[in-house]
């Protein structure tokens, strides 16, 4: 279980970080933790076990005015970057899905809409969203195309006053109920990668030539749904293409933007089963004593508390620096891959430390480790940003 704020300093804020936030960022903190604890962690692994959304949570969450994070007006809060992780990381302490959500509504797609749409364009969608009347979906990933989306298939063409689109969407979360829906396409003209926006009509209805499909089977991030996406003579207004999209150069302006959200949110699962570790080592007995006790498990729980500040320390600079305006698409790519490397050491230590509790939904840390597994895929898999860093540091592209 989560700690409460004043035991969280004592353990798993070990350098005494959140000392450090300000006002506004200690309120966000709390009010997701707060929701977490109370609303989140009593029913989640119920939803986790099922394969099913937790809609319920949503008009709670919307209450809580985090929605749109970093975006200025339009009913969102316009946060410090701190204040946005704070939000992913105590989501994420409790469940990685419902975070998954928040990322792909409030981040991506609402993150691509401020940065490229116009401002009439963001008046149209922003409010709604902000409000969680209408959710939204991302749709960017293709069957072919993960870490190479630069070269996405799906292609737009221009058909009188309609954009006509076809190709194939896969692991979009939220796709296949979200009723405004951010797609890229390649303009068949000139090449270039634009963006569209698909929603569904008064009646609740997609658009012919939207055809998604719930992707079943997963072992991750159980409680938030991904769809496949068949694209097949999809007719879009010509007031739904974003303005300021005209290449992939400015899908990477929103990929940056975002990518911090998944080094805090492993920072929020290491939290979590770092807490669960240490409190069972205090609570389990063996050969007559706390397993805490011997000296393996001590070495251990050093170990993982050791990461886990790391993870935090490069977390909040990496906070600092975007805020400033000084962030490189390289430094937010070391970040993710550190923390999700990080992240997926100790949640593994913190499920063996627990033996076979640790394989219990009701001990939480299993369900902890296997969202880690998809942090450490999405957003840029861990060889991705690798090389990412290591172009940055030789100036020569090992890919592509």
């Amino acid at each position: 279980m989560i700690p409460k704020a004043d035991q969280q300093t004592a353990t798993s804020d070990y350098f005494h970080l959140d000392d450090d936030l300000t006002p506004d960022e200690v309120l966000v903190r709390d009010k997701v933790r707060n929701f977490a604890e109370q609303q989140v962690l009593p029913i989640i692994n119920d939803y986790w076990e099922k394969a099913e959304f937790p809609a319920e949570l949503l008009a709670p969450l919307a209450g809580l005015g985090i929605i749109g994070t970093t975006i200025q007006g339009h009913g969102c809060p316009g946060m410090s970057r701190k204040a946005a992780g704070m939000v992913a990381r105590e989501m994420a302490r409790a469940d990685g899905s419902l975070n998954t959500f928040l990322g792909v509504h409030s981040n991506l797609c609402m993150g691509a809409l401020n940065i490229l749409g116009s401002e009439q364009q963001r008046q149209r969608w922003l409010p709604a969203l902000a409000r969680i009347e209408k959710t939204g979906a991302f749709a960017l990933t293709e069957p072919d195309h993960g870490s190479d989306s630069v070269a996405l298939e799906t292609e737009a063409r221009l058909e009188g006053d309609h954009w006509v689109l076809s190709g194939h969407k896969r692991w979009i979360g939220n796709g296949h109920a979200a009723d405004i829906i951010v797609m890229f396409a390649r303009n068949v003209e000139d090449g270039n990668v634009n963006a569209f926006v698909v929603e569904k009509d008064i009646h609740g209805s997609y658009p012919a030539g939207y055809s998604p499909t719930v992707i079943t089977g997963k072992v991750g991030k159980r409680a938030i749904l991904q769809a496949d996406i068949v694209i097949d003579e999809l007719r879009i207004p010509l007031a739904n293409r974003l303005d300021g999209c005209h290449s992939f150069r400015d899908v990477s302006r929103v990929l940056q933007a975002t990518r911090g959200g998944a080094a805090w949110e492993a920072v929020g699962h290491g939290m979590a089963a770092y807490e669960i570790a240490a409190n069972y080592a205090l609570t389990r007995h063996q050969f007559g004593k706390p397993i805490g006790s011997f000296q393996l498990v001590q070495s251990r729980l050093a170990n993982m508390l050791s990461e886990l500040t790391c993870m935090q320390l490069l977390c909040t600079r990496m906070a600092e620096l975007a805020d400033r305006g000084q962030l490189t698409n390289a430094q937010a790519s070391m970040v993710k891959m550190a923390t999700a490397q990080k992240g997926k050491w100790i949640c593994n230590e913190a499920r063996d430390l627990l033996g076979g509790n640790g394989l219990l939904l009701e001990n939480h840390v299993i369900r902890h480790m296997t969202d880690m597994e998809v942090v450490s895929t999405y957003e840029g898999t861990d060889f991705m940003q690798a090389l990412l860093v290591g172009r940055d540091i030789t100036g020569i592209s090992a890919f592509g």
